[in-house]
């Protein structure tokens, strides 16, 4: 178990505390000051349970100095491991932590896949044995700075390395502890420049706005970005949730702190749980000794994002909305109470109020959730915008490709608007990257759109046989003038458009019951 005791930084105050823990028998494996001026004080006894936790309590309290006594999951220095090995793990390039004796001291997953060994085996070998002429604590003596752009030949394969040297206030070079070095593979940096300025449109500005839908939704999202609330925004797959979702913390006075995102689609229950709150130390077995931190911790002072959450189970439910009330939660086997500052922005693929109303969805949760709401329309929807986006996927990926830029033949945009787009924007970009690469003659033709015809929908609807032919027909007849009645609203268009007289439509519309309105 592991303690935190909140007291007066006095002399003696420690050895107090000692004295009564040895009283009671209890052995102290680790110690650790923390606080802002040192007025914490953290403990790690293994053997120490909660019923002689709850005995202690009195006994703390007499300690003259003694504030407070609590339960916690981490000590401050593993907790720091933590958050820096998950740091590391998320960067796709080496970075090493070299000792001024050039030995390598710590390096992430990337560096230990580019030595050939374990992330375990890496302390305590030495750099030169794969490094050809590189003495990182000789540039450190005569720099005495960060350097960048060192070329740097490692087992054949050449980077460019940054090195950001560990020093402390003073200046002499005593005082160097080493260095960290972060490798960039020369044949990848036209691709970081890609990706940079990639980046470089960044929140509203990256989303497309040709049609008047999107443009709409986007003025909605801007001006409920800087509003600290959680968010909920509806759309089917593909329609870019989690980009309008990274648009609105960018656009938030959280800008600037992380953002985290989970896809709870096909997660189990534990692992979902496991992701998102952590586990303490020993929760169960296979887990890691010091326990694990999960995304909202992570992402503390920031902005969550949890994709399909209507595939949470209603346990996970509850525990979510907990936090959302009061802002704490638990970590899985651990008594501690977490408190964090984090807005969530939460995605649907779904209505979450017919969920509620079959008992899938919490309606509690939903009202907690739904405080702002956006509605993202599908690209069917938006199809008056429909060209310019085309144009813009076609440059884009004829930039990727390396390629000139294609025209399209008349008829693809055509072909193009007459889809039914299950798959939205993402579809409709890969459709073109595909036909982008398929042309060889600088034309977009017909035959290089590949649209599969799965989820097709019906254009009227399905029609049951009940009735007589004059009843069936009647319904389809009915079907057809409302769904054309939208597109051409006066029985003088509507006429025009089915070839007959638009006194013929009124009576027709008439007898079904139908508004021109």
């Amino acid at each position: 178990m592991r303690i935190k005791v909140l007291c007066q930084n006095r002399v003696g105050i420690l050895r107090d505390i000692l004295n009564l823990l040895v009283d009671y028998g209890v052995n102290v494996a680790r110690g650790e000051v923390g606080g802002e001026q040192g007025n914490a004080i953290y403990l790690h006894c293994p053997n120490l349970v909660n019923l002689q936790l709850q005995a202690l309590q009195p006994k703390f309290a007499a300690i003259a100095g003694v504030f407070a006594l609590k339960r916690v999951g981490l000590m401050p220095s593993e907790r720091k491991h933590l958050e820096l090995n998950a740091l590391l793990s998320g960067l796709d390039f080496p970075v090493l932590s070299i000792d001024m004796a050039g030995s390598i001291v710590a390096a992430n997953r990337s560096a230990a896949q580019l030595l050939g060994v374990r992330v375990d085996e890496v302390p305590g070998m030495a750099l030169s044995r794969y490094a050809e002429d590189f003495d990182v604590p000789q540039l450190l003596r005569a720099h005495k700075a960060r350097i960048n752009g060192v070329r740097v030949s490692i087992k054949g394969e050449v980077f460019l390395a940054d090195i950001a040297p560990l020093q402390t206030a003073h200046d002499d070079s005593d005082a160097l502890a080493g260095a960290v070095l972060s490798l960039h593979s020369v044949d990848r940096i036209g691709e970081r420049i890609y990706h940079v300025r990639k980046q470089e449109l960044r929140g509203f500005d990256s989303i497309f706005q040709s049609s008047q839908g999107m443009a709409a939704v986007v003025s909605e999202a801007r001006r409920m970005a800087p509003l600290d609330a959680p968010l909920l925004i509806e759309g089917e797959t593909g329609t870019g949730k989690e980009l309008l979702a990274r648009a609105c913390h960018l656009a938030s006075p959280r800008g600037q702190l992380p953002f985290m995102a989970l896809n709870c689609a096909g997660l189990p229950d534990s692992m979902a749980e496991t992701e998102l709150f952590g586990y303490g130390s020993g929760a169960f077995e296979g887990a890691r000794p010091e326990g694990k931190l999960g995304l909202l911790e992570l992402t503390a002072g920031g902005t969550l994002f949890l994709d399909g959450v209507e595939e949470m189970s209603l346990r996970l439910q509850g525990k979510l909305l907990r936090f959302l009330q009061d802002g704490c939660f638990r970590r899985i086997g651990s008594d501690e109470e977490v408190y964090l500052d984090v807005r969530v922005i939460c995605a649907t693929q779904l209505d979450l109020s017919e969920q509620c109303n079959k008992g899938e969805f919490r309606r509690d949760l939903y009202h907690r959730l739904n405080v702002l709401s956006l509605h993202i329309p599908p690209l069917r929807e938006c199809l008056d915008g429909l060209a310019p986006l085309v144009q813009h996927f076609v440059d884009q990926a004829s930039r990727q490709i390396g390629c000139a830029l294609p025209k399209l033949q008349p008829q693809v945009l055509d072909k193009l608007s007459h889809y039914h787009w299950p798959g939205n924007i993402r579809q409709l970009e890969n459709v073109l990257f595909q036909a982008v690469s398929l042309c060889s003659d600088e034309l977009i033709k017909l035959q290089q759109i590949r649209l599969p015809d799965y989820g097709a929908a019906q254009p009227l609807g399905e029609f049951g046989l009940e009735g007589d032919l004059e009843a069936i027909v009647g319904r389809f007849e009915k079907a057809v003038l409302q769904r054309l009645l939208e597109q051409h609203p006066s029985s003088r268009l509507l006429g025009k458009r089915l070839g007959v007289s638009h006194t013929t439509i009124a009576n027709k519309l008439r007898q079904h019951g139908l508004s021109k309105s």
